[in-house]
């Protein structure tokens, strides 16, 4: 049993609350910051319980040199055409790829769209719960870690499968999400588009304690700041991905202040007035769009009101995808089938 276990969890809060507000911590422990992680990402609500039923997902096994320590897994539909897109996914917190593609339906969306997937999966031995290091600097950078790692999986498959190098896409949740931040900064020349579920902006954070804290919302760099090291990330100079961006408006394990500063660091890369060219109401809630000069949707953003943290899904009816379960939530609206519509991919 971990220590974080036995420990008074008054304590702990009380701990974890000064951490939050940048107050100073005192107590006879000695503290772990993983530890403290654990309280404020509430381990009980990632745990999905049970071993998955979702069994198509097939190993990577050799996709070149792998600095990050990842696992990878695929999913190719029967009669896969050559140049078809490849679209990334990346797991949250206490999630594994299998299950997270269970519940957001991506492979579902692969069979009718014509789609590759790939799925960077973490190990226990880089992070116990199992989430993507976007905060620590040997993970967050060009050429090193698990961005490496990724980039290497993704050439692996575009080779396998003669993927369409100018269509490959990644999106994930939480963690996963802010990896996607990462990704997207990093290897801007790989990606025509990414998705971030209830993620942070790149470079939001670069220690454990730091990231807690921007998690809940405080201490965040300034705009400049992170545009800066959004524009930083790369030698890169365009054309740049586009975004789709979700985040729930009652998500207390990341705050949804996050999803305005990843919306302020990529209309600046894209030369993008802060006032959205278009709004519209998509099952009933509100999606945001920035476009070019020439209309071309660059980002979007659903606000889904109401929701806590979690993948947005609609898992019943005409257009549905996935199944619910822990931080998979049927809130009437497909984010997996949106976002693939925003990317331009289409049924067969």
């Amino acid at each position: 049993m971990f220590a974080y276990e036995q420990m008074s969890r008054h304590w702990l809060r009380r701990v974890t609350s000064n951490i939050v507000k940048g107050l100073p911590v005192t107590g006879n422990f000695i503290i772990r910051k993983e530890k403290v992680m654990s309280h404020l990402m509430d381990l009980s609500a990632y745990e999905f319980g049970g071993a998955s039923n979702n069994n198509h997902l097939a190993d990577l096994d050799e996709f070149g040199s792998n600095p990050g320590g990842l696992n990878a897994k695929i999913y190719i539909p029967a009669d896969l055409p050559a140049g078809a897109p490849l679209v990334v996914v990346l797991h949250g917190c206490k999630q594994t790829a299998a299950k997270y593609d269970e519940g957001a339906g991506w492979s579902e969306i692969a069979d009718q769209y014509g789609v590759a997937l790939l799925f960077p999966e973490q190990r226990r031995l880089n992070n116990w719960l199992l989430g993507f290091n976007w905060f620590k600097p040997s993970d967050s950078n060009r050429g090193a870690g698990e961005p490496l790692s990724i980039l290497h999986m993704v050439e692996q498959v575009v080779r396998d499968h003669g993927i369409d190098p100018e269509r490959i896409f990644i999106t994930g949740l939480s963690a996963g999400g802010a990896m996607t931040s990462v990704m997207l900064a990093t290897y801007q020349e790989i990606f025509a588009g990414g998705a971030i579920i209830a993620g942070l902006p790149y470079g939001s954070a670069y220690t454990t304690l730091a990231a807690l804290r921007r998690m809940k919302g405080r201490g965040s760099p300034t705009a400049q700041q992170l545009e800066t090291r959004l524009r930083n990330a790369s030698a890169h100079e365009g054309p740049w991905p586009t975004l789709s961006v979700w985040h729930g408006s009652c998500d207390h394990t990341v705050d949804a202040s996050n999803a305005n500063a990843i919306l302020g660091q990529w209309r600046a890369l894209h030369d993008l007035e802060k006032k959205p060219s278009s709004t519209h109401i998509i099952n009933g809630y509100p999606r945001r769009v920035w476009s070019d000069v020439e209309g071309h949707e660059l980002i979007e953003e659903y606000n889904i009101s109401g929701m806590g943290h979690g993948t947005p899904l609609k898992t019943h009816g005409k257009k549905s995808y996935g199944s619910r379960g822990a931080f998979m939530l049927d809130v009437n609206i497909s984010s997996t089938r949106h976002i693939a519509d925003f990317w331009g991919l289409s049924a067969a």
